[in-house]
């Protein structure tokens, strides 16, 4: 048993420890919810590791190690903890992405060595309803894209993805494979929607990390000369009728404050502020 302030890479006998300790936040961790209800915490399926700060024997931190580095309720020493794990083992992650403040801790624990980064995001509000809204008539020519239709919706997320990280997926080492094979797969589970006119997309949505409580919207584009006329607002409320009919009682997605024209959307759609959240791009 675990007697002092320890951190340790947890498996799936450290399960019920672990969503024990994201339900305390299920909307904000719901990304990493997900991934561990679907690997189980069993390594191969996690795509990272999870890693574990102990407090007198007891579990009170968490922080996914993958692609993304997302701490969880980290205080300040798990973040500190967090911190000397990620410099030993150095940085393989593409973004660091959670909760504000512990994220921007983190951030100045490890930006000496991983810094600079390519892109600071230290404000990005967290959104959630739980609602239709009233007075938005859904749109229904938004669909679910068919498993056939990777042609149309590939271009449509490198250009969503490229505008909002600022590098083409298709740039990495691997050529865009993994970012490919994430598009498929949403595609396939049925949870990739667009709007299409004359045989391309002009818009299109995500309903991303799926858990028993909450659901996240990601991917959400409009093609650059559709902008305007009402698309996204119509089309997001296709998307969050079908997500909360089908997936889960609370819908929620996070943007940057600088993005006005979404944000005036997503208050449209009744969706409220319910934390903020930050991501170091690298």
């Amino acid at each position: 048993m675990l007697t002092s302030s320890t951190t340790r890479v947890l498996g799936p006998a450290d399960l019920s420890d672990v969503l024990a300790v994201l339900g305390e936040d299920p909307v904000a961790n719901a990304f990493v919810t997900a991934r561990v209800l679907e690997s189980g915490l069993e390594a191969p399926y996690l795509g990272g590791e999870m890693w574990g700060y102990y407090r007198r024997g007891r579990l009170t931190s968490l922080a996914y190690s993958g692609a993304n580095l997302v701490p969880v309720r980290a205080g300040a020493a798990g973040v500190r903890a967090f911190a000397d794990r990620a410099l030993r083992e150095g940085r393989r992650c593409s973004s660091i992405v959670g909760p504000a403040g512990p994220t921007m801790r983190l951030w100045a624990h490890l930006e000496p060595r991983w810094g600079p980064a390519r892109q600071l995001r230290p404000c990005q509000p967290l959104l959630a309803t739980g609602a239709m809204p009233s007075g938005v008539t859904p749109d229904p020519r938004v669909r679910r894209v068919r498993k056939d239709e990777m042609d149309l919706v590939l271009p449509a997320s490198v250009a969503m993805f490229t505008e909002e990280v600022g590098i083409s997926p298709l740039a990495s080492e691997d050529g865009g494979l993994t970012y490919q094979a994430r598009v498929a797969e949403t595609v396939g589970t049925g949870r990739c929607f667009a709007r299409v006119e004359n045989g391309r997309i002009v818009f299109k949505a995500e309903i991303g990390a799926v858990t028993p409580d909450a659901c996240q919207l990601q991917g959400v584009w409009t093609a650059p000369d559709r902008r305007g006329q009402g698309l996204a607002t119509a089309g997001l409320a296709t998307v969050l009728k079908h997500a909360l009919a089908e997936t889960a009682p609370v819908v929620s997605l996070y943007v940057n404050d600088f993005n006005t024209p979404a944000l005036t959307v997503y208050r449209r759609l009744g969706f409220t502020r319910v934390g903020t959240l930050m991501s170091v791009l690298f």
